[in-house]
Parts: C-alpha cells; sequence; structure tokens
C-alpha cells in the first residue's frame, strides 16, 4: 500500500513541475494541430474546395481561387438548412452541378461506415435525401442523375429526377455481400467501395464476395444490458478459407446481370477495380493466394474481353498499391520494386514497357500526377534520406527533373486538375503542419493557406526536448533512430531507456514529420527522466525491397534481433542505465515488445505490449499470408516466432493491455498469452477494456490507457 501511494504522490509531484502541460488535454486533441480538410481541385484546374468547420454547429464547403486567397465563396452551409447540422465529408458529381453530403455517421470497421448522405443540387438549391435509412458507399453516376450505393449488403441504384430505387443484388445475407468489400479486404487491400460506374454511367460493374466457406468469429459485446450478446463475423484466419469473390455487370437499360470471367484463370484475390480515365475500359489487378503474381488486365465491355496488360511476379511478394495512372493516349504509368527500389515506369496501352523514369538507390513513396502540358510528372521520393520526403517534377522522357521541395522534413502536395498549381504541405518533427499554395511551374509561393502558430507557441512553453535523429549499427545494418533525452539532461548520470516501436513490414517511426498525441507523451516521459528511443529495424520501408523483405516467411525474427542488438548497443552508453531498459508497442508492435522481453530477457527489464498478435495464426488470410504464407506450408515460421512459446523466460516487469471488441487482432491473442504465463508461473499485469476495438478509444478510455502507462512506467522502469 505504501509503494501505491508513493506512486501517486510521484505522479502528482511531476504534473506539478509542469503545469502547463496536461495529459488530461492531450487525450482531449488541445494539442492537436489545424489541418486542411476534404480538398477537391475543381475540374477547371483554377478553384479548389475545402470543408471548414467553424464550430459543432456549422460546417460548410468553400470554394478559393487558387490566384485569389481571400476571394472564398460559401457552396453549401449548415446554417441555410435546418435538416442538416453538421456533415464529416462531401464529394462533387462529375459536371460539379451536384454535392453529396455525409451525415450521421456510425464507424463500422477501420475504413467502413454508414451513414445518412444528402444531394444538394447546385442549380435549385434544393436539399435532397438519399435515402431515409443508413447506407454505405454511395457514388454518383458520371452524368449526375443516378448515386448507386449499399444497403444491407446489396446494392441499389436511384434515379434522382423520379425519385426511383433499382434494386441490383437480392442476396446480400450473412453469407454473401455485394458492392462492398468483406473484413479482410477492407482491411488488408484498404477499400470498401467494390463497384464502379462506366464512363457513360450505362452500366455498373461490381463485386460480389461469397463467404460461406469463411470461419466465424464471435466476440462478445457487453454493453450496459444484463446479457452481454455475441458479435459474430466472418473473419479468415491464415491458411482458412476466404470469400469466393466473382466480378458481375449489370446494365441499367436492360436490368440484367452478366458475369465477367477469366478465360483459363480463376483469380484468387480481386484486390482493385475501376474505369480508369484513359483507360476507356475496366482496370482489373488479380493476384494469387501467395501475392507473388499479379496481373492487371483491361475489360472492354462492349465486347467482353479482357486483356492482360501487366504482370509482376516476386519470390516473395508483390504489393499493392494504387500508383497507377492513365494517360490521354491510352499508356500508363506505374510503379514498381522490380529493380530493387519502389520506382514509377510508363508503359504503352498495351503494356509494353517504354520507359523506366525514375532511377537509384531511393524509393518513391507517392505517385501524384501527371501535367499533360508540360508533360511532367509529379512525386514524392526519400531521395536525400529515407526518413524524409521531397516533392519532385520529372518528365515523362525520363529527363529534365526539377526539386519542387527539398527531401527536408516531410513534404507533400496536392495538385490542381491540369497540374498548374500545387498545395504544399510541410511538417517536421519540430514543426505542425503548414500549408502552401505553389504555381507549379514558377515553383514560387503564392500565400501561406494555414500555419499552426499558436499550437506551436503553446507547446514551446513545456520544455520539451527534440527528437535527435541519426543511425545505429547493428547486425551488419545501419538502422534510422531517433532519441528523446530529458530537457535537464546531464551526460554524467544514467538514465533509464523506454524503446518504442512498430516494426511491421514496410512500416516507418523514424521519419522527421510532425507527431501525434503519442510523440507529445514521450517527450512528456522523457522529461520525468527517461530517455526515450525509436529504432526502424529490419524489415521496414524505404530503405530497398532487399532490406523490407528479408523478414519473409519468418516476420519478428529479424526484427526482434535488431531490437535486441539496438538496446544493447544502447546499454553501452555512459549515460544510460543498462538494467534499466523497456520496450513497449502497439499492434505489431506489441507483437515485438512480448517477444523482446522474453527472448531478450537479458537486455530488457521491463516491456508493454497493447493489443498484440501472440500467433500469427491467430491473424487473417491477406496479411499473415502475404509475409508468411499458411501455416501448413511454414509451421516453424509462426511458431518459433511466436512469444506464446517463451512464456517461461519472463524474467521482467510486463503488462499486457487489450480492448475486448478488437475486430482485427481479437482479444483470443492476449488470452492465450496471459495462460501460457499462468501456466509458466509468471507474474504480470494486463488490461482489458470492455467492448474497445483496436485503437482502444471512446470517451475517457484513451486518456486512461496512457494513464495506466503512465504510472506502470514511474513505478517499474
Amino acid at each position: 500500500m505504501k509503494k501505491i501511494v508513493f506512486l501517486f504522490f510521484f505522479t502528482a509531484l511531476c504534473f506539478a513541475q509542469q503545469p502547463t502541460f496536461s495529459l488530461k488535454k492531450l487525450w482531449s486533441e488541445d494539442y492537436n494541430p489545424e489541418r486542411l480538410e476534404s480538398i477537391r481541385s475543381m475540374k477547371n484546374g483554377n478553384q479548389y474546395t475545402a470543408l471548414e468547420k467553424v464550430d459543432s454547429s456549422q460546417t460548410s464547403i468553400k470554394r478559393y481561387d487558387f490566384g485569389k486567397p481571400n476571394d472564398a465563396v460559401t457552396l453549401f452551409s449548415t446554417s441555410d438548412y435546418s435538416e442538416i447540422n453538421t456533415f464529416s465529408g462531401y464529394s462533387f458529381s462529375k459536371n460539379e452541378e451536384k454535392i453529396l453530403l455525409e451525415t450521421a455517421t456510425d464507424q463500422i470497421y477501420r475504413r467502413s461506415k454508414q451513414a445518412i448522405y444528402w444531394i444538394f443540387d447546385m442549380r435549385t438549391k434544393d436539399l435532397q435525401k438519399v435515402s431515409d435509412a443508413k447506407i454505405q458507399e454511395p457514388l454518383f453516376s458520371p452524368d449526375g442523375s443516378k448515386v448507386a450505393y449499399v444497403y444491407r449488403r446489396n446494392l441499389f441504384i436511384k434515379e434522382l429526377v423520379t425519385n426511383n430505387v433499382i434494386q441490383i443484388t437480392f442476396d446480400g445475407d450473412y453469407k454473401t455481400i455485394s458492392g462492398i468489400t468483406d473484413w479482410v479486404y477492407e482491411e488488408e487491400f484498404g477499400f470498401v467501395r467494390a463497384f464502379d460506374w462506366s464512363p457513360d454511367s450505362s452500366e455498373i460493374v461490381y463485386m460480389r464476395f461469397d463467404e460461406s466457406k469463411v470461419p466465424i468469429f464471435s466476440m462478445d459485446i457487453y454493453g450496459k444490458d444484463v446479457y452481454q450478446f455475441p458479435y459474430q463475423f466472418r473473419y479468415p484466419k491464415a491458411g482458412e478459407e476466404n470469400s469466393e469473390v466473382t466480378l458481375h455487370r449489370f446494365t441499367i437499360e436492360s436490368r440484367k446481370k452478366d458475369k465477367i470471367n477469366f478465360e483459363g484463370e480463376r483469380p484468387y484475390y480481386i484486390p482493385r477495380i475501376s474505369y480508369a480515365k484513359g483507360a476507356n475500359a475496366l482496370i482489373i489487378q488479380t493476384l494469387n493466394r501467395h501475392q507473388n503474381d499479379l496481373k492487371v488486365w483491361r475489360w472492354n465491355s462492349k465486347e467482353n474481353t479482357l486483356q492482360l496488360i501487366l504482370e509482376e511476379k516476386e519470390e516473395t511478394y508483390v504489393s499493392i498499391h494504387d500508383n497507377l495512372k492513365f494517360l490521354e493516349d491510352g499508356s500508363f504509368l506505374w510503379t514498381s520494386e522490380k529493380d530493387g527500389h519502389n520506382h514509377i515506369y510508363h508503359h504503352n496501352e498495351n503494356g509494353v514497357l517504354i520507359r523506366q523514369i525514375t532511377k537509384g538507390n531511393w524509393e518513391v513513396t507517392s505517385l501524384y500526377d501527371y501535367n499533360p502540358k508540360s508533360k511532367e510528372i509529379y512525386y514524392q521520393s526519400v531521395e536525400g534520406s529515407s526518413t524524409e520526403r521531397g516533392l519532385f517534377a520529372i518528365k515523362l522522357s525520363g529527363k529534365g527533373k526539377r526539386t519542387l521541395q527539398p527531401t527536408e522534413g516531410t513534404n507533400g502536395a496536392t495538385f490542381s486538375v491540369g497540374g498548374a498549381y500545387y498545395i504544399h504541405s510541410y511538417s517536421d518533427e519540430k514543426t505542425p503542419p503548414i500549408y502552401t499554395l505553389y504555381n507549379t511551374q514558377k515553383n514560387t509561393p503564392l500565400f501561406r493557406i494555414l500555419e499552426n502558430e499558436d499550437l506551436t507557441k503553446t507547446l514551446a512553453t513545456f520544455g520539451f526536448s527534440d527528437k535527435e535523429f541519426s543511425t545505429i549499427e547493428v547486425n551488419g545494418e545501419s538502422l534510422n533512430m531517433w532519441m528523446i533525452k530529458p530537457a535537464d539532461f546531464d551526460a554524467s548520470k544514467q538514465y533509464p531507456v523506454l524503446m518504442f516501436q512498430y516494426s511491421g513490414p514496410g512500416s516507418q517511426q523514424v521519419a522527421n514529420r510532425w507527431g501525434d498525441q503519442r510523440a507529445l507523451w514521450h517527450k512528456y516521459l522523457a522529461n520525468q527522466g527517461y530517455i526515450i528511443a525509436c529504432v526502424d529495424g529490419r524489415g521496414t520501408g524505404f530503405k530497398g525491397a532487399d532490406f523490407k523483405k528479408v523478414t519473409y516467411l519468418n516476420l519478428v525474427k529479424y526484427e526482434a534481433l535488431d531490437q535486441i542488438a539496438a538496446a544493447k548497443k544502447l546499454g553501452a552508453l555512459p549515460f544510460v542505465d543498462a538494467n534499466r531498459i523497456g520496450i513497449w508497442g502497439w499492434s505489431f508492435g506489441g507483437h515485438m515488445a512480448a517477444h523482446c522481453l522474453l527472448t531478450g530477457n537479458d537486455v530488457f527489464s521491463f516491456g508493454v505490449a497493447v493489443a498484440p498478435v501472440t500467433n500469427w495464426r491467430f491473424y487473417d488470410t491477406i496479411y499473415t499470408e502475404r509475409f508468411m504464407r499458411t501455416p501448413q506450408e511454414n509451421p516453424e515460421g509462426y511458431d518459433l516466432n511466436s512469444p506464446l512459446n517463451y512464456a517461461d523466460q519472463l524474467k521482467g516487469k510486463f503488462l499486457i493491455i487489450h480492448g475486448s471488441g478488437d475486430d482485427n487482432v481479437h482479444v483470443q491473442n492476449t488470452m492465450r498469452m496471459v495462460e501460457e504465463l499462468i501456466q509458466a508461473d509468471k507474474q504480470f499485469e494486463w488490461m482489458i477494456y470492455p467492448d474497445k476495438n483496436h485503437g482502444i478509444y471512446g470517451g475517457n478510455t484513451r486518456k486512461h490507457l496512457y494513464s495506466k502507462m503512465t504510472n506502470f512506467i514511474l513505478e517499474n522502469l
């Protein structure tokens, strides 16, 4: 009891030393920067729109001229319509005469949601509700006369003039979905809407998911009633059956449906479909189960024919991305890692390679746009530093490269239609986001749109130290690292070290960009007398394909070896207490924290694992098999790298945290870890947040979670 009393006294004392910084305010978003939300370039290329929230009861869409920053025109405001209090998103019809507004949104999973949608006609000023029920993924037809959407797993079309509703599919139930993706596609391929309109608005192509063979996962929702209830959904764990996915076409005039067939093939995954501008056809990407053979097809709807225009094969895996852009002549731009680094390639309309546009021992991180007038491609890359981002322009010929923004800090861009202007976003470790409008050809700033001066001034009063970026040499590699020291750091003293990491394939934590609430929490901890460090080990991104894919078939093995070796090297520094080195992480990082604490028990004396995977057998097919193949093919890769098998090696202090409603990394992972620790007679701490998902938030939850971790660190490290 005395120890607990002392802990609370010490925690209160720490807060008293910095009266201007509040953890409560941190988790109520008081220290979050302002950002430009939902920027849309108008098709004329001379104007853009942005969503602006005045307060909780007033939201508007304003249009700005790129050359006249002060001449804002309000296109829509909730203050003019009593039907809508606020809205969270918007999109234009192709002719920009109608706006689709999203209100009363309910989140489902990470990306999926249902909401009430309204259509605002900019000519008549009429406001029309799409449906009285909450629907999913509405999309204007290109001619603006219809909206397609999904309701209760079926696909519908609403004709806006007549208000007539056409139901396309009728078999949506607990085994079948049409028009939106299943759980695993949404989570791992990163999209929800699984349909698209043809350019002439005459037909819709949609994906149908037959989930009948996918095992059902069940988790209790405790709620506030007398009895909890089981929440069940289809979740394919590694090695199990996935949905059978097929493609179908619905023709508006005839009301007929037909299936799109792949001659001589049966695609296992279909990670992308879209009617691409310039392609004049539906572009379909398919992937085998091992995810090492990607094919890109062009489907001609008039002739019902498929043409293979690109194929990529790897011994390991091929990454899915959205860097596919068709040009006016039918040729296309594509990014690939086939030369060992991610670069831009130009192919003709039949897929024949014209040339590799970018080259070098660095990676293209975003392919933004193509300017047909200047024949320039605009992109972001890590040329110059893998921890920073620069903006560049290069001719379609591969010549005439010029720097728009140097590789210092993190530079991003939103280009106008046609590319005459771009809104430049900049941040670094010390600078919250700044938005500036640029003329692209002259590359001159026209005006500052937004900067977070007040936030910068507020944070400057807290006395936080900046991250120090460097590299650390371990296991034959030069790994990127940052370190935060106490503001009153004294090199003659010794400090405990808390290492943070994520470590997942292709990820990056060591980057010179503005952080989030967690970054401020790390700086707060540093001022309580800790050194906070982060190392991106092997398997992380932006240092080439070989560095990223070395972990293939052995997730966590090399990543853990790198964290353990880095901890040993940090422990040898004269200002580090080698007996007090801890590690923490969330999700993949939680898996790593548990594995490192157990297998590196001679180095780590402390660990916190939040929402950890504890055996990849428990995680989903698409993510896990991409890096591990199936458990049937690679049983040792799954089991030798699972902390469940090393529970008897626990020596240090261990805290495990999970949300019981985690649909992504199921609480099953923590329950199995807890059982192994109990049977090994090991003492540890754990915390379950009822009904909270993988993000563990809502109400007071996030504050409580970080307070829990803060107290555990102050007491045990």
